[in-house]
């Protein structure tokens, strides 16, 4: 046997299917055996492994023993001259076995091999090649010296930022997510270190190969996708805890002495200091909306208070006593916000009316309050009335001008239907159109782009060298490539012909997912046929808690 590749799953399995699709077509003609590794997922992988794949080696855990403990699993049990650890939130070209094989076979001084990784947006991956993570490399990265200096030696060694994106280099640090090692390298150093729940099991790995004389190789002539984010978001409090815990157990493992202690420490540090900004970083996204609402409701209501002081009690000093400012106006706003929040006001997708609906019914609760409070706090119905009027025509004001800087339009509350075209056969092409409406999602439909040269022009928009063209002349902003009819060798060079700026979706073969991605840093999107239950919005959830109350 050849090659054993062992994937990793835990509830990914729209990915999963497209990552052993890939896989299939990348194994043809080779000695290859697949095992997947389920962690008790609960999204009904296992089933759609055994029924869909049913060359693949299935090993389904009952609890999740960490990334780590499976990858041992499997890798104890392969026969391949060469071990793949692959993540399921990739795809693979259909030449990239044959490639790295053929590099590891002319190359016997290597233990491992990592290659070329573009995001769902076709972005180069700076961490397909690493170095090792010394503290002054840590340093860096976590200050973002290496953000601010991507090409310097000095300041961004974590990601070799000063070696080209396409030369097969040395490196130190192969990634996990396509991890290709020499089976009798790893009897030699051993498995993967089990200490390692999720995060830097590769680096620990890749230290290891190195200190037993092997080198690790990056390999830019095989290109992968890697989604990334599926199991832990970038940027939340669990990625950071996970992945600097990971870094300190490293140094504890490897470093000795006064240069341990200092990188222990300076790691801890690192962690405070990134859930400290990951906190704050979520607080005020949540937040400013609120806040700017507060801030201009209070405004109205200080200029209404001085108008009705003077217009109606003709005494510029009525309200001069300071209840009005600090007792008053910070309890109709904050009953007009709590409102807006249950009324779903606050929710991602903005909407007037729920907006104007919590406020109205913070009038109301506000008009119920106001007769029992005691006299000198009776400020006046009339100011609540008109405090109401301005909270309404104010924030929705606001929002209208939010929705224009971000987008150049008036349009809130529109879903604006991206422009799209599929490439694929017209069979595969009516497919996909069906299950874009069976997920009701919305699309400016444009047309289907032939996968081949010889496809009848009547019956498509243009064929795929037309590609770029069909882009630029139609403002396209979305395509969607049949994985049945384009090769994933295809697919990446279009994505990395046209840019970030058109968004990129894959559907597998006789599947009933649409996948994609748009940033290295959050989780891929599916578009999927499922049943949509009113529970799951954030507002009838909200509303059901307070009813259980």
């Amino acid at each position: 046997m050849k090659l054993s590749i062992i994937i990793v799953n835990y509830n990914v399995k729209h990915f999963l299917e497209q990552a052993l699709l890939s896989v299939r077509r990348a194994s043809r003609g080779l000695e290859v055996e697949v095992w997947v590794v389920d962690n008790n997922s609960v999204d009904d992988s296992v089933p759609m492994v055994r029924e869909k794949f049913p060359e693949v080696q299935l090993i389904a855990n009952q609890h999740n023993p960490g990334f780590s403990t499976a990858n041992n699993q499997a890798i104890r049990q392969s026969s391949g001259k060469y071990v793949l650890l692959l993540n399921p939130d990739t795809v693979v070209e259909e030449d990239t076995f044959e490639k790295c094989i053929a590099f590891m076979d002319a190359h016997p001084e290597a233990g491992g091999l990592g290659v070329r990784m573009i995001d769902g947006s076709g972005k180069f991956l700076p961490e397909s090649k690493r170095g090792f993570p010394t503290p002054w490399v840590a340093f860096c990265k976590t200050v973002g010296l290496s953000r601010l200096f991507p090409r310097s030696r000095l300041f961004n060694h974590y990601h070799l930022g000063y070696l080209g994106e396409h030369e097969v280099r040395e490196v130190e640090v192969l990634a996990g997510a396509f991890m290709l090692l020499r089976h009798s390298a790893l009897d030699e150093i051993g498995l993967l270190d089990e200490a390692f729940f999720m995060y830097g099991e590769d680096i620990d790995l890749s230290y290891r190969i190195l200190q037993a004389g092997y080198k690790n190789y990056y390999f830019p002539e095989a290109t992968i996708i890697h989604y990334k984010g599926e199991s832990t978001k970038k940027g939340s409090l669990n990625y950071v805890k996970a992945f600097y815990t990971a870094m300190i157990i490293f140094a504890r493992k490897h470093f000795r002495g006064d240069k341990a202690r200092l990188f222990v420490l300076m790691l801890q540090a690192a962690i405070y200091f990134r859930a400290l900004l990951t906190v704050v970083s979520g607080f005020f996204k949540k937040a400013y909306l609120p806040v700017l609402d507060a801030a201009i409701i209070f405004g109205g209501l200080v200029f209404l208070k001085n108008f009705w002081a003077v217009y109606h009690f003709r005494d510029s000093g009525y309200y001069d006593n300071g209840a009005f400012l600090f007792f008053n106006a910070p309890l109709y706003i904050s009953i007009w916000l709590a409102t807006v929040y249950f009324s779903g006001g606050y929710d991602r997708q903005l909407s007037t009316r729920r907006l104007v609906r919590g406020l109205l019914a913070g009038t109301v609760l506000l008009a119920a309050v106001y007769g029992f409070l005691d006299l000198e706090y009776r400020s006046s119905r009339a100011l609540i009335l008109l405090g109401a009027l301005w909270a309404i025509l104010s924030t929705v004001a606001l929002r209208f001008l939010l929705h224009f800087f971000r987008y150049g339009n008036f349009n809130l509350g529109r879903t604006k239907m991206k422009k799209l075209v599929i490439v694929g056969s017209q069979e595969e092409s009516e497919r996909v159109q069906r299950l874009l409406h069976l997920a009701q999602v919305q699309k400016n439909f444009i047309g289907t782009v032939a996968p081949w040269e010889e496809a009848d022009t009547r019956l498509y928009l243009s064929r795929l060298p037309q590609l770029d063209e069909v882009v630029q002349i139609y403002r396209i902003e979305e395509v969607i490539f049949c994985s049945r009819d384009v090769r994933a060798q295809d697919i990446m060079n279009w994505m990395a012909r046209l840019g970030p700026a058109v968004d990129y979706k894959i559907v597998p073969q006789e599947s009933l997912s649409i996948i994609g991605s748009s940033s290295k840093n959050t989780a891929g999107e599916l578009y999927t046929i499922d049943i949509q239950y009113g529970i799951a919005q954030a507002h009838n959830r909200r509303n059901k808690r307070i009813a259980d109350l």
